[in-house]
């Protein structure tokens, strides 16, 4: 028997579309589907040709969390005990992702999903999409990153918020707290035009930027500085953007 395709992922230029595909169950998360998930981003890792990917759900949720009813029948016992040195119940969760990823959220976004969202660089969201530390009410706790990402995303203040009430936060909040960065009617085609134009800038350069914005979380702020300076040598690249930006300019001003 064909394996369920529980994760669907296709191409749109240089952006690579991963999608949850259990609509019917809120795109919950059980374990076959959290591997199917991790082997989605490590292909996204390892191909050269694709430069952004976009992490959405199926049938207007991004995902409610992992499936509880796995959790009720103790499913997630029988999970190898070396997985969870690379993984989590979520799947790919504390991977870390060579390249921008961006949430697109319809719908709920909330407990595991929400931790999911986080583990973009950015976030799109539909006007009514509900995210949220929804476990809480359930007493399931935040074990897929939650507790570390979403105090560095929004602060701690907000996040306690969020953790400690299990409250649901709206798109109009997500936004004005920075937990979301756009608000579009069609979440996923606003993040796919957002990962297009993030590929048409040069990416060496883009990538040392972006490494080096996530060091500066966990080091002195000397520690960083060293690290931009020397995380910087793609020079190479810099150089002929430099020579097209010249070129630009003098041929523009020979057409005046």
């Amino acid at each position: 028997m064909a394996e369920q395709q529980l994760v669907k992922t296709r191409k749109d230029g240089p952006v690579f579309l991963i999608g949850i595909n259990r609509p019917a169950k809120k795109n919950c998360v059980n374990h076959a589907t959290a591997l199917q998930l991790i082997d989605a981003f490590e292909k996204f890792n390892e191909d050269i040709s694709l430069k952004t990917a976009v992490l959405y759900g199926e049938g207007g949720t991004f995902c409610a969390g992992y499936d509880l009813e796995s959790v009720s029948k103790a499913e997630h016992q029988t999970v190898a005990d070396d997985f969870f040195d690379k993984y989590r119940y979520m799947g790919p969760s504390i991977m870390k992702i060579k390249k921008p990823l961006i949430a697109a959220i319809e719908g709920y976004a909330v407990a595991g999903g929400l931790e999911l969202s986080l583990m973009a660089d950015l976030r799109v969201s539909s006007p009514t999409a509900k995210l949220g530390v929804f476990c809480r009410r359930v007493g399931v706790p935040l074990i897929d990153g939650g507790t570390v990402r979403l105090p560095r995303v929004i602060g701690l203040g907000r996040a306690l918020d969020m953790i400690l009430t299990g409250r649901e936060v709206g798109a109009q909040e997500a936004l004005q707290w920075g937990l979301v960065n756009r608000i579009a009617e069609d979440a996923v085609e606003e993040a796919v035009k957002l990962g297009k134009l993030i590929a048409s800038h040069p990416e060496l350069c883009m990538l040392a930027d972006r490494e080096s914005t996530y060091y500066s979380l966990d080091h002195t702020e000397d520690e960083s500085f060293a690290f931009e300076f020397e995380n910087t040598k793609v020079l190479a690249e810099s150089i002929k953007g430099a020579q097209k930006f010249v070129k630009e300019q003098k041929d523009r001003k020979s057409k005046l």
